[in-house]
């Protein structure tokens, strides 16, 4: 059977371009080489309780904001969403406590109490927020000019503009200090990724009452409806070219699978490696996409909780030790920074059941133990992830008194496991690096050199749950034209 589009890899950006692809009519099938589908967002099941592997919280989904049109379509609105508090996020650096409002202007007057000199600068900074809010749809708009304004935002530096705009040192750690969610780094940084990963939540921030794998299970099924095919434990071991065109994926159980368009949720390196032979994807080509830098993964330490033990809180709780937020994690030092996150609980009750704490980790942490797999590393890894979450728990208390009592059980990830069982390289977190210095190399189109191989998710432009839809919907316009898409969102 030849598909009209074959899809690589069952992460977020692959369900969602199976999803609006099968929707319009077309003949999908999705191919995983896991056990299940669902890439980062997916979730894994311990003593009855699932557990999530990368999603906490996501922005702008109320009416009329960022992502509500996209997750409308996509049938995603109807999950059980909790909305956070009004201060979604807290941020404490060095014993002093910040907080994170919804709503552009309420975000600049709390933060603003804090620091009045900057009152001004600090709606300034808002409106920029909602005006690249705004822009990221309006690229999907077939009479768009507003490429170049995100242009110019994305050869702009994050740590640059904020040096520029703002004068108090702790106001620009304070602002840095929610962006776990994307890897800070000052000499890199695109302003437009930092905006961009930041600014929906000040729309209006959400968590699921349920693990993440709700998102993965609703496109799933709803892809089946339209009569979408997905394929576990089907891994692609090579992307057959004939004149200059992919002809038809290779697995690595022996079937093969005819296609007329190919999309690639995986790695952009990894997809080049299974275009074995090609006339279109030249040798400069792989070797700029094997050449640009990974971001760094996480280190992740989730908490079953006793019954009753603690009650649930529905913000964000973000600490660092000292004002150093924008450089702690390249620091050798023991654990200086992370998030704190609990789940909603389920029962009805006011306890929560888990907590998660969460700080990066670079690959050079784990790079000792790269050629072992998960259940073969050894004592001496069994002993740096104890001792790295003793040392997370031990900054988390301060904040949760009594935390270490209460917990009934605790399971670790590290960038080895995101590795080996999403199969992103190194473990990234959020991806290819972006790089305001060399945006043109660092930001990738949809687009490949062959025609009619696409790429999709989290590597391209955007990362994270939101970033990962927009990139989706750019990926579907290359197939349904950007009218189609505009529809979709333009409301």
């Amino acid at each position: 059977m030849k598909y009209d589009v074959v899809i690589i890899g069952s992460g977020l950006g692959g369900l969602e371009c199976a999803y609006i692809l099968s929707r319009a009519g077309m003949r999908v099938l999705l191919l995983e080489q896991g056990t299940q589908a669902g890439g980062c967002i997916q979730s894994y099941r311990r003593h009855g309780l699932s557990y999530d592997t990368g999603f906490h919280y996501v922005g702008g989904l109320d009416e009329g904001q960022t992502l509500y049109a996209a997750f409308d379509y996509l049938g995603l609105l109807r999950l059980p969403w909790q909305r956070m508090d009004a201060c979604f996020d807290r941020v404490t650096i060095g014993g002093r406590t910040f907080a994170f409002a919804e709503g552009y202007d309420a975000f600049a007057e709390t933060l603003a109490a804090d620091f009045p000199s900057e009152r001004e600068a600090l709606h300034s900074y808002a409106r920029l927020l909602k005006d690249v809010a705004r822009q990221q749809l309006g690229v999907l708009n077939p009479c768009s000019k507003g490429a170049s304004q995100a242009s110019a935002l994305f050869e702009t530096g994050a740590y640059p503009y904020f040096r520029e705009k703002f004068h108090d040192a702790m106001l620009i750690n304070v602002l840095g200090g929610t962006s776990l969610k994307m890897e800070l780094r000052k000499e890199s940084l695109p302003l437009f990724t930092f905006a961009h990963a930041g600014g929906s939540f000040i729309e209006s921030s959400w968590r699921l009452k349920g693990d993440g794998g709700q998102i993965v299970h609703s496109l799933i099924n709803d892809i089946r409806s339209f009569g979408g095919e997905i394929i576990c434990r089907c891994g692609v071991q090579e992307l057959v070219e004939k004149g200059g065109q992919l002809v038809r994926a290779v697995c690595k159980n022996g079937e093969s699978y005819e296609g007329k368009v190919f999309i690639s949720n995986i790695h952009p390196a990894a997809t080049c490696d299974l275009v074995k032979q090609s006339e279109k994807m030249k040798k400069v080509y792989r070797n700029r996409i094997h050449g640009l830098p990974n971001t760094f993964g996480m280190f992740t330490v989730s908490l079953c909780l006793k019954p009753c033990s603690l009650p649930y809180f529905n913000y964000n709780h973000y600490v660092y030790r000292r004002p150093n937020v924008w450089t702690f994690h390249q620091e050798n030092r023991p654990v200086e920074g992370m998030m704190i996150s609990c789940r909603v609980p389920e029962d009805g009750s006011k306890y929560t059941q888990q907590v998660d704490l969460l700080t990066p980790m670079t690959w050079d942490s784990c790079r000792q133990w790269s050629d072992t797999r998960i259940g073969q590393r050894g004592d001496a890894y069994l002993r740096m992830k104890k001792e790295k979450a003793e040392e997370c728990i031990r900054l988390a208390e301060p904040f949760i008194p009594g935390l270490r009592e209460m917990v009934a059980e605790c399971y670790i990830s590290t960038p080895l496991t995101y590795r080996d069982y999403t199969g992103a390289p190194e473990g990234t977190a959020y991806g290819l690096r972006k790089d305001f210095r060399d945006p043109l190399m660092t930001l990738l189109s949809p687009r490949t050199p062959i025609p009619n191989l696409l790429l999709t998710g989290q590597n391209l432009m955007l990362h994270g749950l939101h970033g990962v839809t927009m990139t989706a919907l750019f990926t579907c316009a290359e197939v349904l034209g950007k009218e189609a898409i505009w529809n979709i969102v333009k409301n």
